[in-house]
C-alpha cells in the first residue's frame, strides 16, 4: 500500500485571522500533509494589499510560485513584478514579503528543509515607501 497524504489546500485552516488580518489567507499545510523534509503553504492576497511585515529565515530556503493574479515581491531593497507561473527562489537571509496586484494573487510557498515553527522571524512595518 502506498504511503501518501492527499489534501485540498483550501480546506487547511486559514492562519491570517489569528493575526487580525482579513485581507489575505495563509494556509500552512506542513503539518496536515505530514511533510518530513519540506514545507508548503497557500496564500491568497487581496488586490493591492501589502502584507504588514517582512520575514526571513534562519535555516529554510523558500520558493514562491504565483498561481493566479499578480503581485509585487519585495526582496531586501528590490521589488519584483510577478505574473502567473513566475517562480522565485529566496535565500534564507533575504527579507521578503508580498503586495497583491490589481486583481490580487494566489501563491504557493515551498520551503526546505522542514524546520518546524519559529524559523521565520517577522519584522513589523518593514516595507515602507
Amino acid at each position: 500500500m502506498a504511503d501518501y497524504t492527499k489534501l485540498n489546500l483550501k480546506e487547511v485552516e486559514n492562519q491570517s485571522p489569528k493575526f487580525g488580518i482579513t485581507e489575505m489567507e495563509f494556509r500552512s499545510a506542513r503539518v496536515p500533509l505530514e511533510l518530513e523534509n519540506s514545507g508548503l503553504s497557500y496564500l491568497r492576497v487581496d488586490p493591492n494589499y501589502r502584507v504588514p511585515f517582512g520575514h526571513k529565515h534562519n535555516i529554510q530556503e523558500e520558493v514562491y510560485v504565483i498561481l493566479s493574479g499578480s503581485a509585487r515581491l519585495k526582496l531586501d531593497d528590490e521589488v519584483l513584478e510577478l505574473k502567473p507561473l513566475d517562480a522565485v527562489r529566496i535565500h534564507k537571509n533575504t527579507m521578503r514579503n508580498f503586495e497583491g496586484g490589481p486583481e490580487g494573487a494566489e501563491v504557493l510557498a515551498i520551503g526546505a528543509p522542514n524546520t518546524g515553527p519559529g524559523d521565520g522571524p517577522m519584522t513589523q512595518d518593514w516595507w515602507t515607501d
